[in-house]
């Protein structure tokens, strides 16, 4: 760090931002230049970072725009890849800016936030359909594509008057976007979904635009955000209507919009009885709450509004495990396909099988089908007679009951 420069940036900073990028991981953005091939010249690449961001002149590359798959399996949304250098400037500015913001943000935003998670949001809102008869669930249309800059800017000047920090946020607001075709497109609104800012940026944003809000006009009534999905639950129905109203002026105001097909009133009383026009059950963070039995603590079984995973999370999964074509990779051993498929099941079941695990299990019996049919094209001596190699995987299953992270929960045969 030298007297000259114009800004005051530590070379410990930038070190330090490399190596949440590095443990991160991720693709290559614009450059084409991934992180193995960054750490090639690692001191070179971060010296020149730390030297444009000291002195004012670093301008972000164009961010390379991707598009993936929703989860809910319809339709594809964009995904902005900085390049790896970008990634580490980011990280830098999102080390300082995060605890300016942080403390303002409100206890039941959840998304993108150090010690919250998707978990506890589900949690929290399972509590709240017990005691709240009615919810609006809301998602705001292309959330991260129609932030405004005018008022994004304003928004992060409230918390800081870092002169480096500004200049920089506004440049990557501002930051081209190359398309699949390799076109350079300006941007203009919006805040790219992958960038490392982007984030906190977004959770800044919707803070003022709806989290404060609601504090301010509707303290009695709860909230649950994760990201651009939102729940208030409310008291009666006629309570919802008029705050969906409500909600939509206020987010036109800040220049977004109510999904029209992803927002609606959904009545929680577990043996409610309504009209054919209002939901009885809403999907969440990749769960579904909606009446179901439910065992209580005294061994009695009612009728509740809980969470297990949604529909649309099982087909996904089941999509994945049929994407895979087990019964194609009989070249490899079984413990080579426990190996490969182990973190993946882990994945999954560390996120669905936090709230009715019995729900969650169907799918991981759908796996054991697909391994099923691995043994019947791997091991053709046992014949095309289901009982043979369900019972040399019974053994294996026996021997090794860890092989596969699912049979520690799911018993096969099951």
């Amino acid at each position: 760090m030298t007297s000259t420069k114009q800004f005051c940036i530590s070379k410990n900073a930038v070190m330090d931002s490399w190596r949440c990028i590095r443990s991160n991981k991720g693709s290559a953005g614009v450059d084409g230049e991934s992180i193995e091939e960054f750490e090639k010249d690692l001191k070179g690449n971060l010296y020149k970072i730390w030297n444009r961001m000291s002195s004012g002149t670093y301008f972000p590359p164009p961010v390379r725009t991707v598009s993936i798959p929703k989860k809910s399996g319809t339709g594809k949304r964009k995904l902005g890849i900085p390049t790896v250098g970008d990634r580490v400037a980011q990280m830098v500015a999102k080390q300082y800016f995060e605890p300016l913001v942080e403390p303002s943000f409100h206890p039941n935003s959840y998304g993108y936030r150090p010690g919250k998670s998707a978990h506890q949001a589900i949690a929290v809102t399972r509590e709240r359909c017990w005691k709240f008869g009615w919810v609006l669930e809301f998602d705001i249309r292309g959330m991260f594509d129609n932030i405004d800059h005018e008022l994004m800017m304003k928004a992060v000047r409230v918390h800081t008057d870092c002169k480096w920090l500004l200049l920089y946020i506004e440049r990557w607001l501002k930051a081209p976007i190359m398309d699949e075709n390799g076109k350079l497109n300006p941007r203009t609104c919006g805040v790219p979904q992958g960038g490392v800012i982007s984030p906190i940026l977004s959770n800044l944003f919707m803070h003022y635009a709806f989290d404060k809000w609601m504090t301010t006009h509707h303290p009695e009534l709860p909230i649950c955000r994760y990201a651009d999905d939102g729940l208030i639950h409310c008291r009666t129905k006629q309570e919802a209507i008029c705050l969906k109203a409500e909600l939509a002026r206020r987010l036109h105001l800040c220049k977004l919009e109510l999904h029209p097909d992803k927002t609606k009133i959904v009545n929680c009383h577990p043996t409610g009885s309504v009209s054919g026009d209002i939901a009885t059950k809403f999907d969440f963070l990749g769960y579904q709450f909606r009446p179901r039995s439910v065992r209580s603590k005294m061994g009695k079984m009612f009728v509740g509004f809980t969470p297990a995973i949604s529909p649309a999370s099982a087909s996904a999964i089941r999509k994945t495990i049929r994407s895979w074509h087990l019964s194609r990779r009989t070249s490899i051993r079984i413990e080579d396909l426990a190996e490969w498929l182990n973190p993946i099941i882990r994945g999954w079941i560390q996120y669905y099988g936090k709230f009715n695990r019995s729900a969650f299990n169907k799918i991981l019996r759908y796996l054991d089908v697909k391994l099923l049919n691995w043994v019947k094209r791997k091991y053709k001596k046992h014949g095309k007679y289901t009982k043979r190699p369900k019972e040399w995987l019974g053994k294996v299953a026996s021997t090794l009951p860890n092989l596969f992270a699912h049979w520690a929960y799911v018993r096969f045969p099951s």
